[in-house]
């Protein structure tokens, strides 16, 4: 069952969630915003070792903790995985005072009625239970907006929903990510409709149990007030959704309440071929930025 101490952390800690799980179709990317190229390997394993060396050197930096880190998403093979030579999970609580996530999801399915739903998940039964057993306390779980479909939207949200419920029953908190592509021209009106059908669907979560939303930085400000306030949700988190760091920082900083779970946006500016000094303190200057955005 998720820890006590982790879930008063995620209620009212004053920090973001860090999102460490590139998973095997956006590595690449993040590999050579980081200044690695794919020559630079020659086989998936080699990938996700670079990738593994990447994050494990953001999670052991010294500003890497929970005074403004309160919580971070893995990859599969992060889990599976040693930091500071003990498990990841483990590593992050026992010595950063971080949360540790996972990611679930198995990417997307193509688009359909303006969105993009979840593919199926082989083994996830077993999955959340290596998920328990490795200390985790919640997932991660990924689908798509990409127009303001109400039918596309329901399903998905449904979907979304429907998964949480499995993940609860084995004691995790599912963060829900319905996510709405930032340059659709209907982003607004689809942010509407995504509002009442989350709203609809949280009448399914059994009294006393809560989920955690990551959800897009809306065009309207304080959109999801009413989510924020909702007793069955523990935390509202946004996704830079490929805003760049100080535009993201600011609409987050619109949004009362809501608090960071930025990928790409943390990771900007890092380089491999950075010194620990000069990684560790355009790390720092990162987490301070977006922490101070999330406590506004």
């Amino acid at each position: 069952m998720a820890s006590d101490a982790m879930k008063e952390q995620m209620k009212t800690g004053q920090g973001f969630i860090a999102a460490l799980d590139q998973s095997g179709g956006s590595t690449p990317k993040a590999l050579r915003l980081y200044g690695i190229e794919e020559d630079a390997y020659s086989s998936e394993d080699e990938m996700f070792d670079l990738i593994h060396e990447m994050r494990a050197r953001i999670a052991t930096a010294p500003a890497f903790n929970g005074e403004k880190v309160i919580g971070a998403i893995l990859f599969e093979m992060t889990m599976d995985r040693e930091i500071g030579g003990m498990p990841s999970a483990t590593y992050l609580w026992k010595e950063r005072g971080v949360v540790p996530f996972l990611k679930i999801d198995k990417g997307l399915e193509d688009e359909a009625d303006g969105v993009r739903r979840m593919k199926p998940i082989p083994g996830l039964d077993a999955l959340l239970d290596r998920a328990v057993a490795a200390g985790i306390f919640g997932t991660k779980e990924r689908s798509v907006i990409d127009a303001a479909n109400a039918k596309g939207i329901a399903d998905v949200v449904a979907q979304q929903f429907k998964l949480g419920a499995e993940v609860l029953a084995k004691g995790l908190v599912p963060i829900i990510e319905p996510e709405v592509t930032i340059s659709i021209p209907d982003k607004e009106a689809a942010e509407e409709i995504l509002l009442a059908e989350i709203q609809k669907n949280l009448d399914s979560v059994p009294d006393g149990q809560q989920v955690m939303l990551k959800l897009t930085l809306p065009t309207r400000a304080n959109l999801y007030a009413p989510l924020i306030a909702h007793p069955k949700v523990l935390r509202v988190v946004a996704l830079s959704g490929g805003y760049a760091r100080d535009e993201a920082n600011a609409k987050l900083a619109e949004n009362t309440g809501m608090i960071a779970s930025f990928s790409r946006a943390l990771t900007e500016g890092l380089s491999a071929q950075q010194s620990d000094e000069k990684f560790n303190a355009t790390l720092s200057d990162a987490i301070d930025a977006i922490h101070a955005a999330s406590i506004t």
